[in-house]
């Protein structure tokens, strides 16, 4: 016998679990569908496995720092943001903590912390939860053009007044992220944005990644730049980065990688240009009023303050420099392709990890086919979308999971209230 819901959700991570405790909260009864074992099993591996829910920052900087259709949410942080988040966590007596660059934690620095908070208020609340159920299609009344209910793999039909798609995207699959949902969506009529690997390391023929000497080396508080083909900035992010044996990692690439895919996507080129700013902090001439305080010195004696030394090393050898050269031995040309290469070091790609390694995915169901205030389709009467199921992406450090509650709050909220307006 078929069973009916006011509220149905598709995916119990992490806008899922949002979504269905906002709309249980409206007084909706609400099942929440999930092919996995368990819920939230990527929002366990979030924050290196601590967690990060939210950053404490303005709502300008929160959409500045999802770079992925950011100001679509502008409606919806009108309704509840970060400080939001925060205060819900609060008042389910989940203790946070910040710290630094805004990032908030759970005191236990366990993603579990999380999770389980999430489940047992949906338990309080009477949420029907239905795991290893995965969904095979949607019910769709098309005379109506109203959704129906879901047809799931087990042969189980499930009918409701609003669904919520919250079933993620294509990256990291091990999570229950295979997908599934685009197929479902474009049933519905609505277009999917074209998939990519946001948040993944950076693969390189650079001689110096050829050449091996600087695996592992790791560079604290640089600016890595993307560059066009016009040498105009694409985006800048100051950071740590890694040397890798197959090429570059850290938080600064890792937030440089998507917008790398969309340039080579977009351009055609087989690879994309970025430099390092290896001191961000000053500028040339502070750089050379430093260096010429220490004209007796060796050149790789002074630059070895500014850098891990085998990438002293390095640099000097594009000079090229002998690094027992005393810095005042130095021509005028070979001091300014000095603190050049200091200020912008060159580096490439030519691709990033698949999507399927990378630990976001860019793309998505088309934000300009669902209504901003509501997370509604304007193609489908009762249908509703939040989290990286969208074609919505942000940086580590709180973004991408401050999204996901955040449209996963509004679409529960407004699927509730029109589910009693049918």
């Amino acid at each position: 016998m078929a069973e009916t819901y006011q509220v149905i959700v598709v995916g119990g991570g992490s806008s899922g679990l949002m979504a269905a405790i906002n709309a249980a909260q409206q007084g909706a009864s609400v099942l929440i569908l999930e092919k996995n074992r368990i819920l939230g099993k990527k929002l366990l591996l979030s924050g290196g496995g601590r967690c990060n829910v939210t950053n404490r920052t303005s709502q300008e900087e929160l959409i500045k720092h999802i770079p992925g259709n950011g100001k679509f949410l502008y409606s919806a942080l009108s309704q509840f943001d970060q400080e939001d988040i925060v205060n819900f966590f609060a008042d389910h007596n989940v203790q946070l903590k910040e710290e630094d660059h805004g990032r908030m934690f759970p005191i236990t620095d366990r993603s579990a912390t999380i999770r389980d908070a999430l489940l047992d208020i949906c338990l309080e609340l009477g949420v029907t939860i239905q795991t290893k159920e995965p969904v095979e299609s949607l019910l769709i009344d098309r005379a109506a053009n109203k959704i129906q209910g879901v047809h799931c793999k087990s042969g189980h039909d499930y009918y409701c007044k609003s669904l919520i798609l919250a079933c993620g995207g294509r990256a990291y699959p091990g999570t229950g992220a295979t997908g599934d949902g685009y197929a479902w969506a474009k049933a519905a009529g609505h277009s999917i944005s074209r998939l990519y690997p946001t948040e993944a390391p950076l693969y390189s023929k650079d001689d110096i990644i050829q050449e091996g000497s600087l695996k592992g080396v790791a560079l604290r508080e640089v600016t890595v730049t993307l560059w066009d083909l016009n040498h105009k900035a694409i985006c800048q992010h100051t950071m740590d980065m890694l040397f890798t044996h197959f090429g570059y990692s850290g938080p600064a690439i890792l937030r440089t990688s998507g917008h790398i895919n969309q340039f080579l996507h977009e351009t055609g080129a087989d690879t994309a240009n970025m430099t390092i700013d290896l001191q961000p902090e000053l500028n040339q001439d502070q750089l050379r009023d430093q260096a010429e305080g220490q004209r007796d010195k060796q050149v790789l004696t002074i630059i070895k303050a500014w850098m891990p030394q085998a990438l002293a090393r390095v640099l000097l050898s594009k000079i090229p420099l002998n690094p027992s050269l005393a810095y005042k031995q130095l021509s005028h040309q070979e001091v300014n392709s000095l603190f050049q290469l200091v200020k912008a070091f060159p580096i490439s790609a030519y691709k990033t990890d698949p999507i399927e390694k990378g630990f976001v995915t860019g793309g998505g169901v088309k934000t300009s086919e669902i209504q901003p205030d509501s997370m509604a389709s304007k193609l489908l009467d009762g249908l509703y979308f939040c989290g990286e199921f969208m074609d919505i992406n942000g940086y580590t450090g709180g973004y991408n999971i401050s999204a996901a509650f955040i449209t996963g709050t509004i679409a529960g909220r407004h699927a509730a209230w029109a589910a009693y307006e049918y």
